[in-house]
């Protein structure tokens, strides 16, 4: 419903007075935790006038000793901060109310001042905020008839204004968590609602892409304000509530609910500064405080430990703290539990829950839990954290947390636009991972690198469609770019036109080529579209490479084209397959390292042929089982499973090692010939190795060519040793080892 009480700028203007903004706060908001209005005011004549006659000003309205100022300064900004409280007081009066909370602060411009005031009828108090500006006119004229006239007019306006409708307000009647933070609040929110629904709960859900209940769209578009959460709970039978809630919703209508029941805070950091009057990180953070005010008491506040000014919100709570942290040793966690709170952490690779006095529960290992990505993502783990202290929160029963966070995928069905990954083939052979994600700020940008970096494997490169929203800052834009620059291997611009807001794309890639020149990037390709930049990078990809695209526009068309590129998303297996990969090692390096700690050959070849039979089609296995043999004395065995091996995708260094070892097996068979052609093809790989010398030496011995094996060997030590005798006579061993060769058959 649009608000017609919402005012737009210049309600009213008088010569050094201007109204630019009346604002009806339907919820709890920046100055109260109930409904009020909020009156921006521009008073360039008090910032500008005499002293002498605001220090008159001050004693005709009974500020007493106040102290102006000089013109123009901050001083004199707080006097008139005065000002307009005593006006609005006097104003309140006049018109019968006698206690009326009031708030007032300075505006970024030293002639802004901000006055808010609560309310309950929306009538009455429209007319008493329009009724500010006349006063303050008269007062700044120094018109004392005129400011009688305009108490007066107020008084009036007041009394025979329709009362009008009361706050849109929801209080609510089943349990309700709200969600706010920079960056992690639609995957916690998600993560939130699937484990109420997995403990059996009718859960409705409010995010950036609409209002859902029960997993079904019933509401598209930005519903992360008032309007989301009225959605969420005058949904039929709905049992369970959680409301995403962004700084823009709480900024122009305040919180759509009375309270919550839980709240979570997942981070503050830069993105959309330079909006609706928050400039810096604290005032960014002092809005999305809003929430944490408004938890009951008795309810859990669920803060970011890592994050100084997340935790600060502690103070001024009525719920009880819940810390979230990476870090086990946080202090934020010794001051919660010190106060009667609850702290979640990482304990031992597990997620665990720490109570005053008590030991840790220790709920489920973070690689158990798919949106980690295998504990790949930080910023993920983080909020499985918030999300998990949250469900605990709201009373949902320990295994039904558990379960929920077995069985939520980071997948474009559950989790969409948030870490989406697919594996894509190649036309060149081989397939390429692709990472979808929102990634809209630089710890968005920086989270995702992370990500890209952990998936890649030894050798391969990130490529990266780096594009932005118009509303960032220059700053901002700089900072993506910088990032992109300095750890992505190749870039290109992906541009977003449907959130342009006010710039061009050559506006917004001018700044984002600023940040990478910063970081040594010259120039990159330009494409209109997220879609665009996504084709040219996976065409560029080579096997195994990593493509990262920043996708917030056209999230369903690059789905669609992943899907007609044959493109399959990874399960939480696929995605430990890679992370593991990505770390030169194997799923189940445990077990091949236990093999080859047993003793007895008999005994490491059954235990091979169980990992064997356990993981058909893997060439590392196949390669280990083939070693069992090799090791005991079986070379027949173990030529087919190394060739098997290799045949497959098997990766470095064990690819390598195959070889050498195939080489060695063929030869212990007599076939010497087919040992020595795959040792030359090595030497020539690898003409600093002095072992692959030393088996090609050992295999043209076995073939009857005593002479050229032994002409191997030292040509390989001359070359290669920095024995004192060899560099000094370097060049004789060579010479001699020249001259060996082997007499004609």
């Amino acid at each position: 419903m649009t608000d017609p009480y919402a005012g737009a700028p210049g309600v009213l203007a008088v010569p050094g007075v201007h109204v630019e903004e009346l604002r009806v706060l339907e919820g709890p908001n920046l100055y109260f935790p109930r409904p009020a209005v909020k009156v921006s005011l521009a008073l360039p004549g008090y910032l500008d006038a005499d002293g002498a006659a605001m220090l008159a000003l001050a004693q005709r309205i009974g500020l007493g000793r106040a102290t102006p100022g000089r013109a123009g300064t901050s001083q004199r900004q707080r006097f008139v901060m005065r000002v307009v409280e005593r006006a609005l007081r006097t104003l309140a009066r006049a018109g019968g109310t006698q206690r009326l909370g009031i708030r007032v602060r300075p505006a970024g411009d030293p002639a802004g001042v901000v006055v808010a005031f609560v309310w309950r009828n929306r009538g009455r108090a429209r007319a008493l905020g329009e009724s500010l500006a006349p006063l303050l006119a008269a007062w700044l004229a120094g018109d004392q008839p005129g400011a009688d006239a305009a108490v007066e007019a107020s008084a009036t306006a007041v009394a025979t204004a329709d009362p009008g409708s009361g706050p849109a307000l929801i209080v609510p009647r089943i349990p309700v968590a709200s969600v706010t933070g920079t960056n992690g609040k639609t995957t916690t929110t998600r993560l939130l609602a699937h484990i109420a629904m997995t403990a059996g709960n009718r859960t409705a859900w409010s995010s950036t892409d609409g209002v859902v209940v029960q997993g079904e769209m019933i509401e598209p578009g930005d519903y992360s304000g008032p309007a989301g959460a009225r959605g969420v709970l005058t949904a039929p039978g709905v049992q369970v509530g959680i409301l995403e809630t962004a700084r823009g919703g709480m900024l122009l209508k305040g919180l759509g609910v009375s309270h919550n029941d839980v709240s979570v805070v997942t981070n503050v950091s830069p993105d959309h500064l330079g909006l609706q009057g928050v400039d810096t990180l604290d005032q960014l953070a002092e809005v999305k405080a809003i929430v944490t005010r408004a938890t009951r008491p008795g309810g859990w506040v669920v803060l970011n430990g890592d994050d100084p000014r997340v935790w600060a919100m502690r103070g001024g709570i009525k719920g009880k703290p819940w810390v979230f942290t990476l870090d086990p040793t946080s202090p934020a966690l010794r001051e919660a539990l010190g106060s009667g709170g609850r702290g979640i952490t990482i304990l031992d690779g597990q997620v665990a829950v720490l109570t005053p006095g008590g030991d840790p529960d220790r709920l489920v290992k973070v690689v158990d839990v798919p949106a980690t990505l295998s504990g790949l993502s930080v910023h993920n783990t983080a909020n499985v954290l918030a999300a998990t202290a949250a469900a605990l929160g709201l009373g949902i029963d320990r295994a039904s947390v558990v379960e929920g966070l077995r069985t939520f995928q980071p997948d474009a069905a559950l989790n969409p636009g948030r870490m989406n990954i697919y594996t894509v083939p190649l036309d060149s052979g081989g397939d390429c991972t692709v990472i979808v994600d929102l990634a809209h700020n630089e710890a968005g940008l920086d989270a995702l690198m992370d990500v890209a970096e952990g998936l890649r494997t030894p050798g391969a490169r990130i490529h990266l469609g780096l594009g932005a929203a118009g509303d960032r800052t220059d700053e901002i834009l700089q900072n993506l770019g910088e990032i992109a620059g300095r750890r992505a291997d190749h870039v290109v611009a992906a541009h977003k036109e449907r959130y342009l807001r006010g710039r061009t794309m050559e506006e917004i890639e001018g700044q984002l080529r600023i940040g990478l020149q910063r970081s040594g990037v010259a120039d990159v390709a330009s494409y209109t579209t997220e879609l665009a930049g996504l084709q040219a990078l996976v065409e560029a990809a080579h096997r195994d490479d990593v493509v990262a695209i920043m996708c917030h526009a056209e999230r369903q068309q690059v789905y669609d084209w992943l899907a007609s590129a044959q493109a399959t998303p990874d399960d939480a297996a696929t995605i430990r397959r890679k992370v593991v990969a990505a770390r030169g090692e194997h799923e189940s390096e445990d077990d091949i390292t236990a093999l080859w700690l047993m003793d007895d050959p008999d005994e490491r070849i059954v235990a091979g042929e169980r990992l064997y039979a356990g993981h058909p089609g893997d060439a590392r296995i196949a390669y280990e089982y083939g070693g069992t043999h090799d090791s005991a004395g079986r070379p027949e065995q173990a030529v087919e499973l190394y060739r098997e091996a290799l045949a497959g995708d098997l990766r470095e260094p064990y690819r390598h090692r195959a070889k050498v070892q195939l080489a060695s097996s063929l030869r212990n068979l007599g076939r010497t010939g087919e040992a020595v052609a795959i040792l030359e093809t090595l030497g020539e790989e690898r003409p600093e190795s002095i072992g692959i010398a030393g088996f090609r030496a050992l295999a043209l011995h076995s073939a009857g060519r005593a002479d050229e094996a032994l002409r191997v060997l030292l040509g390989a030590v001359a070359a290669t040793s920095t024995d004192e005798d060899v560099l000094r006579y370097r060049r004789s061993l060579t010479a001699y080892a020249e001259e060996l060769t082997d007499p004609p058959a």
